[in-house]
């Protein structure tokens, strides 16, 4: 597969960041944000997908992936849901309107607060 073949590159390039005194720092999260991508492209093609059929399409071990999986959507890296019964990644799109919504709602109660402050100040 092409995409376990990016893998490798992207661990050789961890090994090669690790020793240079620069780039030492960010090797790990530069690894860790090129599987985040890499796992979130594969799920946008797809609804729903294996742990087996993820596990082989990176090179890795189904423990290995679900581990990962599991760690990248609790921090909310990833949207999806892991269904362990079946061994099936079910893809969560994420609703681009109910965020709309939401950032709005967040800004006109910043907004508010905002105004109630400077009405205090201006009646004092």
């Amino acid at each position: 597969y092409a995409i376990t073949a990016a893998m490798e590159a992207v661990v050789s390039t961890q090994s090669t960041g690790k020793k240079d005194r620069m780039l030492a720092k960010h090797a790990t999260f530069y690894v860790r944000e090129m599987r985040v991508r890499s796992y979130s492209q594969l799920l946008e093609s797809y609804s729903n997908l294996t742990v087996n059929y993820m596990a082989n399409s990176f090179g890795v071990s189904e423990a290995f992936i679900d581990k990962e999986l599991s760690r990248f959507i609790a921090t909310g890296a990833l949207n999806a849901k892991i269904d362990k019964v079946g061994g099936i990644v079910q893809a969560n799109k994420p609703d681009r309107k109910n965020a709309q919504y939401q950032a709005v709602i967040k800004q006109g109660d910043l907004l508010l607060n905002r105004i109630q402050k400077l009405s205090r100040v201006i009646t004092i």
